[in-house]
């Protein structure tokens, strides 16, 4: 608790300039002893701090100080510079704003060595505005009413409490509370079709970080695929998950939910797969792959 409030006093004197013990006093809500307790601390910490006596004293910072290694290393400024730089690629203002704050402050500059775009190609920073109103939805616990397409292609309007941003297997998710099912559930950024934020406010809740797997059963499924492929295999699978033949093909073997998604899945690799395990899983794909054709061929 002290180091949060020694980091915010000197926060507080770099935006007032100057102080008085019983005005930081009541801001910290701890007594005038404490006040000077912290500044000595501070101060024996290297921190450019003093108290001058008089009508117009009071607890001043150097003008010339930023904050140095006494207060943060090189390393951990440059942490929060590349954390609020790659907000900032969401194209928030506020987040721009901080990152110069922060960046005249540490009196070091933000260099554009990272660019986060959550946008996929062609999306135009559609994807970048949704994430950014999921993102304020979270911070101030205001519900939201979403139109959700799920795995098995239904669509549906439901009210979630947004509770966590979530990047997990190269995709977004936001984990919620959801109104209907009076449930926690995780919905995939990309198959949020619409959003729109409610002025209903809601207490935020802990999601329960259980095992994904619990209550499920995921059978092991196994592909082969030529080695031309593998740009995507790395792509898509965990290299744990990849050993290679001889010939230089490559086989994956992983454990995933066998649902409609699954099919279209593996159809999205056309001849450039080879399904091995479970052997019933060729003959689903097959029947998908014929009522395809029959209703393409001319």
């Amino acid at each position: 608790m002290q180091e949060s409030r020694l980091f915010k006093i000197v926060y507080y004197l770099l935006d007032k300039r100057q102080a008085t013990a019983s005005e930081l006093a009541e801001k910290f809500e701890v007594s005038v002893r404490t006040i000077y307790r912290d500044i000595d601390a501070l101060s024996g910490a290297g921190v450019p701090i003093y108290a001058e006596a008089g009508r117009n004293g009071g607890i001043h910072l150097m003008n010339d100080f930023v904050l140095d290694k006494a207060v943060l290393s090189e390393e951990e400024k440059q942490e929060i510079l590349a954390a609020l730089q790659s907000l900032n690629s969401t194209n928030n203002i506020g987040n721009n704003q901080t990152l110069h704050k922060l960046s005249a402050i540490f009196n070091m500059s933000s260099e554009n060595w990272l660019e986060v775009d959550f946008s996929r190609w062609g999306n135009k920073g559609t994807d970048n505005e949704k994430f950014k109103l999921l993102r304020s939805a979270v911070i101030h616990q205001k519900c939201i009413k979403i139109t959700y397409a799920n795995s098995y292609g239904v669509i549906s309007e439901r009210i979630v409490q947004p509770l966590k941003m979530s990047y997990k297997s190269m995709a977004w998710y936001l984990k919620a509370y959801c109104m209907e099912k009076q449930d926690y559930r995780i919905f995939k950024l990309t198959r949020i079709i619409d959003l729109e934020i409610l002025p209903r406010s809601f207490c935020k809740s802990l999601f329960p970080e259980l095992d994904e797997t619990l209550g499920r059963s995921y059978n092991t499924i196994i592909l082969c695929f030529p080695k031309n492929m593998s740009y995507r295999v790395y792509d898509e699978f965990d290299k744990a998950w990849v050993s290679k033949k001889e010939n230089g093909d490559l086989i994956v073997s992983v454990e995933m939910p066998e649902d409609e998604w699954l099919i279209g899945y593996l159809l999205s690799f056309g001849t450039q797969i080879d399904i091995i395990e479970p052997v019933y899983l060729k003959d689903i794909v097959a029947e998908q792959a014929k009522k395809i054709y029959e209703k393409y061929k001319s």
